[in-house]
């Protein structure tokens, strides 16, 4: 499926959400003489597909995949249960967590949000912001539980 906006709503969405939106969304330029009109971002092809409860094992590094839709359909994390390190995509960071953009849907948002506050978490890497621990994790969630009528 395929929906398309038009950049002054999506651009309006994100201010509403508290995001500070100037004329351009990049703030700097990756190296001299970098020509931001030729940039392409090829895609990345799938190579395995995830879901809930798979184990990605990486050697010295064992991450679970945690299904945490809301904010988009398909949102996971990676969960590392030894450190308790949670790499938590954009379904939590330090922000204004967006759920009304296309492809959001709260009632499962705030599904996702009760399962983050139960998580033992200890450092939480979000898809946005700076990272944080679990005591800011577990609060960032039950204001968004109170705020979306938990």
């Amino acid at each position: 499926m395929q929906r398309e906006e038009h950049p002054v709503e999506f651009i309006a969405s994100l201010e509403r959400a508290g995001y500070v939106v100037d004329s351009c969304f990049v703030t700097a330029l990756p190296r001299a003489g970098f020509n931001l009109s030729r940039f392409a971002c090829p895609a990345a092809f799938a190579t395995r597909l995830v879901q809930e409860g798979d184990m990605i094992d990486l050697g010295d590094r064992v991450f679970e995949v945690m299904h945490l839709p809301g904010h988009s359909p398909g949102s996971i994390g990676l969960w590392e249960a030894q450190s308790e390190t949670l790499f938590s995509g954009d379904a939590i960071y330090d922000g204004p967590l967006l759920d009304e953009i296309p492809g959001s849907d709260i009632p499962v948002y705030v599904d996702t949000m009760r399962r983050l506050e139960r998580l033992p978490a200890r450092v939480v890497h979000g898809g946005h912001d700076p990272s944080f621990d679990g005591e800011r994790l577990r609060l960032l969630a039950r204001e968004y539980l109170e705020r979306r009528g938990s």
